[in-house]
């Protein structure tokens, strides 16, 4: 399986994964359902050139939505929380490094 394919997202906008990145040095991503821990760690490892100590999985369950008068259950999708060695740190903001809008001002 591809790299790219195993980590689809880095997860950054709940209040635990700020708490954990800012305590304990631990990031959350959605990863492939299909994807094992040691996957895993190679991927993060080797697509954002850190050492990882530990990896959690977890499978979520879909919700269950409303679409007009019938109801539809969106997809279960696996969640892994990586541990960091101290020191290294993953830029989850999106790598933009221009600093502004793209005018040269």
């Amino acid at each position: 399986m591809q790299l790219e394919r195993i980590v689809r997202r880095p997860l950054v906008l709940t209040e635990k994964g700020n708490r954990l990145r800012e305590t304990e040095n631990q990031y959350l991503f959605e990863v492939a359902r299909d994807a094992n821990k040691i996957q895993i760690r190679e991927a993060v490892e080797t697509l954002f050139n850190v050492s990882v100590l530990e990896v959690r999985t977890m499978i979520v369950r879909g919700r269950l939505r409303r679409m007009g008068r019938g109801h539809a259950k969106t997809q279960n999708w696996k969640k892994a929380i990586v541990t960091l060695k101290e020191g290294d740190a993953i830029d989850t903001t999106g790598g933009d490094t221009t600093g502004g809008a793209g005018g040269e001002g």
